[in-house]
Order: C-alpha cells, then sequence, then structure tokens
C-alpha cells in the first residue's frame, strides 16, 4: 500500500496519523469564531482544519427547505432550515479568508465539497486534498469532476456498503487519479459503541489496499485514539470551542482540551506501536544486571569441589552467571573457596 501526499504530510503505512479538526460548521457564520477555532485547532497541534463547502443553493433542494420551516430543539437551532444555511454557509470570500489565517498558522485549510462550483473553488484556493462526504460517495458525476483535479480526496464512506465504495473508488481510479484516501464512518451523533466497529478499517485497507483512516462522531477521545491504535492513518473530530455553544454539531464535538489529547496521545499510541519485529532496548540490556538472576552459593563450598545443582540457588544481581546456563556449572570444580550466598563467575570455576 503506498502513501498519499497531503500537503507536506504523507499518510499510510509507516506514516504519523494526520489528525483533522472538523470545524464544518461550528463557525456559526461568525469570521471571528472561526478564526478562534483555527487558531484552537494549530495550537492543539492539529494537522489541518476543515470546514463544509456548501451554499443556500448547492446542497438542499426547496422540497427539504419547504418540509423543515421550524424545529422544537432551539439549541441546536432557531428558524427554519433555509435561516439556517443561510446564516452557517461560508462566502468565496470568507473562504480566502479562512484560508489566509490557516497559512498564517501553519495548518493545512481544506473542505469537503458539494458541487462542482465548489471543486473549483477549493482547487483556486490550493487546498492539499479534496474531502467528499459521506453522503456524495453514490454522487459519481462529483466525484469525477473531483478526480479530474488530480488531488489526493479523503472519501468517508458512512452509510455505504462495500459495493457502493467499490464504486466510488473505480469512478476516481477511472480519472486516472490513485490518491484516494478512505475513513471508515458511522454516520450516526453520536452512534452506539457497538455500531462503530473499528475493525472495518482492516477490511477497507485490504478491499481497496489505500491508506484508510477514521471520521469520529463518538464522543470522548477513546474511540478515535483506538482507531489510531488499530492503524488509523488520519483520523477527523468534530472540533468546537464549547460543547454548549447554539449550532448543529458542538454537543458531539471535542474541545480544544480533548482535541489535544488526540494528537497528542495518539502520536504517543502510534510511536509505541512501533513494528512487528522483536527488539530489545539498550535500556534493556542494561537493565537485566539488576533485574534478572544470577546462579549463588547455597552454602559454603571450598575450592576444588565439584558442583552440584544442589549446591546453587539464583538471585539477584544479573551480573554473574546465568540460571540459563546451569547445565555447564554442574560438575565443575571450583578455583577458589566461596562463602555462602555469594554469587557464582566463570573466572570461579576450572
Amino acid at each position: 500500500m503506498s502513501t498519499v501526499k497531503l500537503g507536506n504530510s504523507f499518510v499510510g503505512e509507516g506514516e504519523p496519523p494526520y489528525i483533522i479538526a472538523e470545524i464544518g460548521s461550528n463557525h456559526n457564520g461568525d469570521m471571528d469564531l472561526c478564526r478562534r477555532l483555527i487558531d484552537a485547532a494549530a495550537d492543539a497541534g492539529a494537522n489541518a482544519v476543515k470546514f463544509q463547502s456548501w451554499t443556500e443553493s448547492s446542497l438542499i433542494s426547496k422540497e427539504e427547505y419547504d418540509r423543515n420551516p421550524e424545529y422544537s430543539d432551539k439549541k441546536r437551532h432557531f428558524g427554519s432550515l433555509r435561516e439556517m444555511v443561510k446564516a452557517y454557509q461560508l462566502t468565496s470570500e470568507q473562504h480566502v479568508e479562512a484560508r489566509a489565517h490557516a497559512a498564517a498558522r501553519g495548518i493545512d485549510f481544506c473542505s469537503s465539497v458539494f458541487s462542482p462550483d465548489e471543486v473549483d473553488l477549493l482547487e483556486e484556493l490550493d487546498v492539499p486534498f479534496f474531502k467528499i462526504a459521506s453522503m456524495d460517495i453514490i454522487y459519481l458525476p462529483l466525484l469525477a469532476y473531483t478526480a479530474r483535479k488530480q488531488r489526493p480526496m479523503v472519501i468517508s464512506t458512512g452509510m455505504a456498503t462495500l459495493a457502493e465504495i467499490e464504486r466510488a473508488v473505480e469512478v476516481v481510479r477511472g480519472q486516472g487519479n490513485e490518491q484516494i484516501v478512505l475513513l471508515h464512518c458511522i454516520s450516526i451523533y453520536p452512534p452506539e459503541m457497538d455500531t462503530i466497529r473499528l475493525r472495518n478499517m482492516a477490511t477497507l485497507r485490504q478491499a481497496f489496499d489505500v491508506p484508510v483512516g477514521f471520521s469520529d462522531h463518538s464522543l470522548g477521545t477513546s474511540i478515535p485514539l483506538a482507531a489510531i491504535a488499530l492503524g488509523a492513518a488520519l483520523v477527523e473530530k468534530h472540533f468546537t470551542l464549547d460543547k454548549n455553544m447554539p449550532g448543529w454539531d458542538h454537543a458531539i464535538s471535542a474541545d480544544p482540551d480533548e482535541l489535544r489529547t488526540i494528537v497528542e496521545e495518539g502520536r504517543n499510541v502510534y510511536t509505541a506501536l512501533g513494528g512487528s519485529t522483536r527488539i530489545v532496548t539498550e535500556a534493556e540490556v542494561e537493565k537485566r544486571k539488576a533485574f534478572r538472576r544470577s546462579l549463588v552459593t547455597r552454602h559454603p563450598l571450598p575450592s576444588g569441589q565439584l558442583i552440584s545443582e544442589e549446591d546453587l540457588d539464583a538471585k539477584r544481581p544479573g551480573t554473574g552467571i546465568s540460571p540459563a546456563e546451569l547445565e555447564y556449572v554442574v560438575g565443575r570444580k571450583l578455583a577458589r573457596d566461596l562463602g555462602q550466598d555469594e554469587v557464582v563467575r566463570w573466572e570461579d570455576l576450572v
């Protein structure tokens, strides 16, 4: 499996996890909040901040707007669906502003695309990759149009069957684009633990031979860290400054402390995984001297005596003859007198 380059980072086997702070619409249409979110994500050590590039006209039909004139949940919603979309969409100018601020903070700027126009906008902004949301894994014309840009594509797989994922990968590869990262995802906010099935990442790796990560909608930090322990090349986590803010996704998002935990502990997990070759470190070899046992005398033994197994015990430190070499000591003569409980060394033997 080859790696894929996202900006200045490689993702895939042998590379540390790439962490995306999914701001999405958590900026609430407020560019000051947007900048503070970017700052907090950069301070937490994330590799990228991700937005969602949709407009009032590019994603939702009149029928759906008409179906949602108001909401009972006033914490997550205000007014009608159309009013919320208008308030939370990012204009082209706001994309430029957010991208510039991310660049100034040294963090990658990326976004999910929902129409060809948004693909073109992000192409102009020189994003390191395009994100395809789970809902659009079956929107094959959008996949093909995006793939023709020949930039890496990160594709979430929530709600999709293996056959639908296969078709999407075929469409992208059919445009000559092999720069694909798949994200295992459960499109429920938040999902039940028994539905997350992180071992599906291995299934996707085996089936498509591409780097595989995890788009997380669970609460807390344990599941994304577990995903990294299972080899996730990339972790995407919704991000907010305050879980109690009004808006669609704040309640299921990571706050700055949680994001920092995912970044720092995730890289610790990756480092601790290491390779599959058994290695004893130099520090462990040195510790053998204190923690392992040596052969010692059970009682005083005179010079010239033939040593029997009954004459010997094994105790710390490990600076003498190892008990694993007992068979090479029994039957040998002593070259000098040894006291009781004395460590036996090779020079003590004839």
